[in-house]
């Protein structure tokens, strides 16, 4: 008698690769056949309540070269993906029975929108089908931080002491292909641009960003990054930068929908240390990775309270919703422009540094006092690398309502003068 398959489902979010996948690692290991799954639901694609697109056509497009990817880096190990245009409660149920299906594998959430997706899978899954969820998003883990997330300190640098000199980074994980025999049949193709509801554009030839979607070509920039051009050793000097594909590493694209994690960019840090040299700028890198993971703990703490007016400080403001400053803001025709350069680069490539993110974001919130949720919202809807925690606690630090303890209000004409002295940045998106 032919023995039963174990088939196991793993259901991708924002953990879009093959390498160092704790999800498809432990299916794999428990399994004699895996099916991959993503979700293009609806949802991700209609406007908020404040009026713009959650996804917006340039992470959209960044997205769909993910998963291409994703199914590519999956073929290789006898996996099938499949992606479907759809809500989740569609399709898990149908899978689970043509398929017989008795287990399911996915990255552990906890932000309001990612456990109602979850929650919604709960529902649809008979009883004799098992549930795996893992934490696959930090870098530092949970299991491994001593004190529990609810007591996460308020402010980053205790955070920071707390973690990087008391536990350590795990280990890369390490998946192998499944027997041939084991991939299923079916199979179609990846939704193009205009079906999810976008005309297909071609990338702005100014852009600071203008590398594709997916682990491989993270991996072809990582290795560019740090090896080739060793940039990474000199990144503390001109991470602040404005121009320029090198002037930081621009790993946050791939970082937030999980086709690079945050572990493999400090192993590879550590390799670099090993073979090159260690200094501030190597240190400094993995520095930011704290600060990715210092929000999401802080989100962890909070929960929904990262979404509210008053934000984790109960703090009120007299904020405004003034339609034509935040038409001016998001248009980039205010009058400040500094600011207008970074909007314009924004609007027309859907990057932006970091620099330029703290300036225009306490332009909106403190100088035009406008709801910082709506200043959040338009990042969401246009930023290749929005990510929720990262996103949300950013744009709370910088209005007053989170983890700044200075309440700090950014001088826009001091920070043009140091940043762009030469008025090179604002020249080339303003002309």
């Amino acid at each position: 008698m032919q023995q039963r398959q174990k088939t196991s489902i793993v259901w991708f979010t924002d953990n879009l690769r093959v390498q160092d996948n704790n999800a498809l690692y432990n299916a794999i290991n428990s399994s004699t056949r895996i099916i991959g799954v993503y979700f293009l639901s609806p949802e991700m694609f209609k406007k908020t309540q404040f009026g713009y697109k959650k996804t917006e056509k340039f992470r959209a497009k960044f997205l769909l070269q993910t998963l291409k990817d994703l199914k590519s880096g999956l073929n290789e190990l006898n996996i099938r993906l499949l992606v479907y245009n759809s809500s989740i409660e569609n399709q898990i149920d149908k899978l689970i029975k043509k398929y017989d299906v008795t287990a399911i594998y996915y990255q552990k959430e906890w932000t309001d929108e990612e456990v109602k997706n979850i929650n919604l899978l709960k529902k649809s899954l008979p009883i004799n089908v098992s549930i795996h969820e893992c934490y696959d998003q930090f870098l530092f883990h949970p299991d491994d931080v001593t004190v529990h997330y609810k007591e996460t300190p308020g402010v980053f640098t205790q955070f920071r002491k707390q973690l990087e000199k008391k536990i350590s980074v795990r280990p890369l994980v390490h998946v192998h292909s499944q027997e041939i025999t084991s991939k299923i049949e079916m199979d179609f193709e990846l939704p193009t641009l205009e079906q999810l509801g976008f005309e297909d554009f071609e990338i702005d030839s100014r852009t600071a960003f203008p590398f594709k979607g997916g682990s491989t070509s993270a991996g072809v920039r990582l290795n560019n990054y740090f090896f080739k051009t060793k940039s990474l050793g000199v990144y503390k000097k001109t991470r602040n930068g404005l121009m320029g594909e090198n002037y930081s590493s621009k790993f946050s694209p791939w970082l937030a929908n999980g086709s690079l994690s945050a572990r493999q960019i400090y192993w590879k840090v550590k390799e670099f240390e090993d073979e090159f040299y260690a200094n501030q700028s190597t240190y400094w890198l993995v520095f930011e990775l704290i600060w990715r993971d210092f929000f999401k703990y802080i989100s962890m703490k909070h929960g929904n309270s990262i979404f509210k007016l008053e934000g984790i400080l109960n703090a009120n403001y007299n904020w405004s919703e003034n339609s034509k400053f935040i038409n001016e803001w998001t248009g980039g025709r205010t009058a400040d422009d500094f600011v207008n350069a970074n909007m314009i680069e924004l609007k027309n490539t859907g990057w932006m540094s970091n620099r330029g993110r703290q300036n225009v974001a306490s332009y909106l919130a403190k100088n035009l006092k406008i709801d910082w949720r709506i200043g959040a919202a338009y990042f969401e809807s246009m930023l290749l690398d929005y990510d929720v925690h990262s996103n949300y606690g950013n744009w709370m630090y910088v209005s007053g309502v989170g983890n700044d303890p200075r309440d700090r209000i950014f001088n826009l004409k001091r920070q043009a003068e140091i940043y762009d002295s030469n008025k090179r940045f604002r020249k080339y998106w303003l002309k």
